[in-house]
């Protein structure tokens, strides 16, 4: 995927056309934030830079950081749940994110009130509102009314994430130069909301408790719903529902052909096997960090301060990302990223096993230490991840696949949560009993290293090419007289990775502009393809 050679084409044009500002502000990046904000607003719309703020620095930044500490602390001190025991329920909370290809499917092939992206952002908001309410009020809530609770909630910033990345994806698509200036927005977004999030998430929990701070949620999620309701988005009219079970099939149809390609397939086996080894201990760390007699025994504001230094040194792996990072190979990346974060894992080692204060370091600045750098390097190893899967979106089910590649992570991360309350248990590590936590650490540590056997299945490409196969991307996309590019809900072809048998008639719909104007909508691909 070099960008130097890419294949002439429509969608190409269209992005190095797009990019092309005429004022210098091409050179944009985060290091002049306003002239790169502006860029991104005036060749996106204001509208979608609202909605990633939204998205991302309220719902997932803001929201996740409190939400992390409170669900920690309602766990720990409200449902008096073992370390193995909170990570299982934590797995729960978190499988919504497991099938976001769901929310992907009905963001791009139901329409709802002739728009695609804008009613799933309302829904969002919605459930996310009720949901944290609901639990805030309830006066003695029990494990399956918390979880259920949680999970819910979590339904719905999975929801509001699988329709922004949806936006994303298609704007890679139209626009590929500006694709890792919005995943490096993204990440902005999150790392800012995840700052302020954490820095006050501790005075909350010890203010209002966890189930209060946990009904602040809602106020995110409000956010989300605003940011549906201002989104600049085409309507579609005459969409024939009857047909919708009919792109149902074809969307999947479309999916499991283009997951056949030898460019989309051995990424995605990486991506799972690398967050499924890593696994994820941080309940018994948590427990450890409060535990007055064998712990440092941390209080709920300096759990939050070390969260929100962490997200300083996440902010600062944006920073270096886009700043000095975003032109290097995909393989070079996961490579150093794998590395780095099996020794930035070892700090925590030396944290529990109290290394650190026979060096002469206390515990409280260790931990400071140990956060910001653990976090940089997770952002560092994140956003390249991103970029590829956001390469890796065949035109037209953009939203869909994009989802269905990250419930690949999802349950990469989930099932790395299960593992790490296994290995938990078989270590005997408890609320009270920390003896073995050493161990864990370091076998979490190793088994960082082991997806580097299967680093030859990512593509050597840097991050500003195309990756999938010039028959996938020859489709092009019709834009309006704003800008914005609008695609056929799903576009068939019979080529390798791509099945026919639709007619492409069908797809046609008419769409209307905000400004009132009628624009036909001709489907990307009317012709068929002979696979030779």
């Amino acid at each position: 995927m070099d960008p130097r050679d890419r294949e002439d084409g429509p969608i190409q044009e269209a992005g190095a056309a797009g990019s092309d500002s005429g004022d210098g502000s091409g050179e944009c990046s985060i290091a002049s934030p306003y002239r790169w904000l502006r860029r991104l607003s005036r060749e996106l719309h204001w509208s979608f830079v609202l909605a990633v703020f939204a998205v991302y620095g309220a719902c997932q930044g803001v929201g996740s950081a409190v939400g992390l500490v409170a669900a920690t602390y309602y766990c720990k001190d409200v449902l008096r749940v073992q370390p193995a025991a909170a990570q299982f329920y934590q797995g729960i909370v978190n499988s919504p994110w497991v099938v976001k290809p769901i929310w992907g499917l009905l963001t791009d092939v139901v329409p709802v009130a002739g728009y695609r992206r804008r009613p799933y952002f309302l829904l969002a908001g919605v459930i996310g509102v009720s949901s944290m309410l609901m639990l805030s009020l309830q006066s003695n809530p029990g494990i399956v009314v918390g979880v259920v609770a949680l999970t819910a909630q979590s339904t719905g910033a999975a929801m509001a994430d699988v329709t922004l990345d949806a936006l994303v994806a298609q704007n890679s698509i139209t626009n590929p130069p500006l694709a890792s200036d919005m995943q490096s927005l993204c990440g902005f977004s999150s790392s800012v909301g995840s700052l302020i999030g954490f820095s006050i998430s501790g005075l909350l929990v010890h203010l209002m408790g966890a189930q209060g701070a946990l009904g602040l949620l809602s106020i995110p999620s409000a956010l989300v719903f605003s940011a549906g309701i201002l989104l600049k988005e085409s309507r579609v009219t005459d969409f024939d529902y009857k047909q919708v079970h009919r792109k149902f099939y074809t969307a999947i149809q479309s999916m499991g052909a283009t997951l056949k390609c030898p460019e989309v397939w051995r990424p995605c086996v990486y991506l799972y096997v690398s967050l499924n080894l890593s696994l994820d201990i941080q309940g018994g760390m948590f427990y450890w960090f409060t535990d007055q007699l064998k712990g440092p025994a941390f209080s709920e504001e300096f759990i939050g301060a070390i969260y929100a230094i962490g997200s300083v040194g996440s902010l600062l792996g944006v920073l270096l990302y886009q700043t000095v990072l975003k032109d290097c190979n995909f393989r070079s990346m996961l490579l150093w990223g794998q590395v780095l974060s099996s020794l930035a894992g070892m700090l925590d080692l030396m944290l529990v096993t109290r290394l650190n204060t026979k060096i002469g370091i206390p515990d409280y600045i260790f931990a400071v230490i140990d956060s910001a750098v653990c976090q940089m390097v997770g952002r560092l190893q994140w956003l390249p991840l991103l970029v590829l899967c956001s390469k890796l979106c065949p035109p037209g089910i953009e939203g869909t696949f994009y989802a269905l590649l990250m419930s690949i992570q999802n349950a990469g991360l989930l099932m790395s949560s299960w593992w790490g309350g296994l290995l938990l248990h078989m270590l005997d590590v408890t609320r009270t009993e920390f003896s073995n936590l050493w161990l864990a650490v370091l076998i979490r540590n190793v088994s960082r290293l082991l997806p580097l056997m299967l680093l030859f299945l990512v593509p050597q490409s840097d991050q500003n090419s195309t990756l999938l196969p010039a028959h996938i991307l020859q489709d092009e996309a019709v834009k309006d007289e704003s800008g914005s590019a609008q695609f056929s809900v799903l576009v068939a072809d019979d080529s390798c990775c791509h099945p026919s048998n639709v007619d492409a008639e069908n797809d046609r719909m008419k769409v209307i502009d905000d400004a009132g104007d009628d624009i036909e909508l001709i489907p990307l691909m009317n012709k068929t393809t002979t696979a030779g």
